[in-house]
C-alpha cells in the first residue's frame, strides 16, 4: 500500500545523533514566547534543498467612556521622534472618529492586514532579511513530511480523482513547493489535485507564483478561463483572499501552518467589576496606550463561550484571557466544508491545549518590541488555543472528528523524518549536512541544541515541543496518520 511505502516504519525516536559542528543558526518564530524578553539577531538561513542525488537547490461606531482605574501596566515603551507613519495616522483617525478606543483585535488586524499599510501586505516578512523564520524555511523536510500526511489522508479517502489542496497563509510558498516536489513521483496523487492558495498579500502571491514555478497557459478558447499551472507537478493553482472563495463540491485537504497565530485576538482583564476588555486608545501626548472598557463589548459573547468550555478552576486562577473569534469562526468554516465534502485539515502552530492568558507579542527584525511601538513595522502574533479549536469544530457536526494535539516532534517523527534525514545525509556535501542537522534539530528538538559549538547567543533552539499539530477529518475516513 502507498501508506506503508511512504511511512515505512513509525519511529518513536525524537532526537537524531548530531555530533558535527553546524552552519550559521537562525531564529525561528517558535522562539517568540520563550522566557527571555529578547532574542539574538539571526544570521542568514540556508534552506538548501537536498535531493537524494544532491543536484537541486531550492493575511462600531459607538462612543464609550473610558475607565483608566484598572489599567494593566505593561513595560514602558518608547517611540522614536519621527513623524507618524500612514498606518499610525489611520489608527489615530479611527479612534478619533469613534470618539473612543478600539479593541486589541481591531488594532492587530489593521496592523497586519490593512489593505494599504498592513505588515503582511506589501513586503516579504519571512527569512533572515525579514522578521521571523518559519519551519518550511528551516528545512525542506518539513514540507516533505506534510506531503506524506496529505498523501496518506488521500489514500484513506479512497484516492478521489479530484481534490482541493488548500493552504492558508502560504508565506513564500516554500511548504507547498517542497510538498509538490516530493510528491511528484506519485502521479495518481498529484494529478488529482487542484492547489488553492489563500493569500491576501499581492506581494506574497507573486512570490508564491515564482517559487511554485507557475506558468499561465495560453488558451483563447471562448468561455474557458486561462489556467495557472505549477511546473513542479503539473498541478493547477488558484489564489483566493478567503477560504470561502475556494470552490466546494469535492474533498479538501487543508493545511494551516502558522496561520492561526496571526488571527486577531481580544484581550480581557479581570477587574473589581468583572472581566473587562482591553482597548487601545490615544493619550494626551498622542501616544498609543491600553485602557479598559467600562461596559461589556460584543467580544464578551466569545469570552463567555470560551469560559463555558473550560473548567471553573482553570478560569479562576487567571487574571487575563485571550479569545480569538476569527479562529473559532474559521474552524467552523473548515469543519462545515469537511463535513459536507469530505477530507481533512492539518493545523500546526505554537500554542496551548487550554485557555491562553496573555501571549500577544511583537517582533521586529528578530527582536521583541512593545506591541504599541511603531505599528506596522513588526509582526504581531499570539498563542493558538487548540482546545478552543477542538470545541469549535465539534459543535459543527457529528460527521467530523478532531485528533490531537500532539507535539511537532511526535508528528514529524511518526511520519518518518528520522529516516528522511538519514537518507539525505548519505548523499550531500559537508555544508548541506551541517544545514540538515541544524534544520532537523530546530524541527524536532527541545530547547538548546546539545551539539552546538558556536557562540552561546547563537545556539539553535528546537521547536519540537513548542509547536503542536491537530487534525480535523471526516469520520468516514477513519483516524488520520499519525494520530492512531
Amino acid at each position: 500500500m502507498l501508506t506503508r511505502h511512504l511511512l515505512k516504519q513509525a519511529s518513536n525516536c525524537r532526537h537524531f545523533l548530531l555530533n558535527s559542528k553546524t552552519s550559521s543558526p537562525f531564529l525561528t518564530k517558535s522562539i517568540l514566547f520563550s522566557s527571555s524578553s529578547s532574542s539574538p539577531e539571526s544570521q542568514s538561513p540556508t534552506n538548501t534543498f537536498v535531493d537524494d542525488k544532491v543536484n537541486d537547490q531550492y493575511p462600531t461606531g459607538t462612543s464609550i467612556s473610558i475607565d483608566r482605574s484598572a489599567l494593566y501596566n505593561l513595560p514602558e515603551h518608547s517611540h522614536e521622534p519621527t513623524s507618524d507613519s500612514e498606518l499610525v495616522k489611520h489608527l489615530k483617525g479611527i479612534i478619533k472618529f469613534r470618539g473612543g478606543p478600539i479593541s486589541v483585535a481591531e488594532y492587530m488586524e489593521e496592523v497586519l492586514t490593512n489593505p494599504k499599510f498592513g505588515f503582511y501586505i506589501s513586503r516579504d516578512v519571512f527569512g533572515a532579511e525579514g522578521d521571523f523564520i518559519t519551519s518550511p524555511e528551516v528545512s525542506q523536510m518539513f514540507g516533505e513530511m506534510v506531503g506524506v500526511w496529505a498523501m496518506c489522508l488521500w489514500e484513506q479517502m479512497g484516492r478521489p480523482k479530484q481534490v482541493n489542496l488548500v493552504e492558508l497563509g502560504p508565506g513564500r510558498g516554500t511548504l507547498m513547493a517542497d510538498l509538490l516536489r516530493s510528491a511528484s513521483k506519485f502521479k495518481s496523487f498529484t494529478e488529482s489535485l487542484h492547489l488553492h492558495m489563500v493569500e491576501c498579500s499581492p506581494t506574497l502571491q507573486k512570490l508564491q507564483h515564482h517559487n511554485l514555478k507557475c506558468f499561465d497557459e495560453d488558451d483563447n478558447s471562448d468561455g474557458v478561463e486561462k489556467r495557472t499551472v505549477s511546473m513542479l507537478a503539473g498541478t493547477p493553482v488558484s489564489w483566493h483572499a478567503l477560504l470561502e472563495q475556494v470552490p466546494s463540491g469535492c474533498p479538501s485537504i487543508i493545511i494551516a501552518h502558522e496561520f492561526y497565530d496571526a488571527l486577531p485576538v481580544h484581550q480581557f482583564q479581570r477587574a473589581s467589576r468583572g472581566w473587562c476588555e482591553k482597548m487601545v486608545d490615544v493619550s494626551e501626548d498622542s501616544m498609543f496606550r491600553f485602557v479598559l472598557s467600562p461596559q461589556p463589548t460584543p467580544a464578551t459573547l466569545y469570552l463567555m463561550r470560551r469560559c463555558k468550555w473550560a473548567a471553573p478552576e482553570e478560569i479562576e486562577k487567571l487574571g487575563q484571557i485571550e479569545v480569538c473569534p476569527k479562529a473559532m469562526d474559521l474552524t467552523r468554516t473548515i469543519a462545515n466544508r469537511i463535513s459536507c465534502d469530505g477530507g481533512g485539515a492539518l493545523i500546526i502552530d505554537y500554542g496551548l491545549n487550554g485557555v491562553v492568558s496573555d501571549s500577544l507579542q511583537a517582533i521586529r527584525k528578530h527582536k521583541f518590541i512593545n506591541i504599541l511601538d511603531d505599528p506596522g513595522s513588526a509582526d504581531l502574533s499570539a498563542y493558538v488555543d487548540f482546545a478552543s479549536i477542538r470545541h469549535s469544530a465539534e459543535e459543527v457536526s457529528e460527521d467530523i472528528s478532531v485528533h490531537g494535539p500532539m507535539t511537532q516532534s511526535q508528528f514529524l517523527g511518526a511520519l518518518g523524518i528520522n529516516f528522511r534525514v538519514e537518507a539525505l545525509l548519505q548523499n550531500c556535501t559537508d555544508e548541506q549536512a551541517d544545514s540538515l542537522r541544524t534544520g532537523y534539530w530546530r524541527l524536532v528538538g527541545e530547547g538548546e541544541a546539545p551539539f552546538w559549538e558556536g557562540p552561546d547567543e547563537q545556539v539553535p533552539i528546537g521547536m519540537g515541543t513548542r509547536y503542536l499539530a491537530m487534525a480535523i477529518v471526516n469520520k468516514k475516513q477513519g483516524v488520520p496518520v499519525p494520530f492512531q
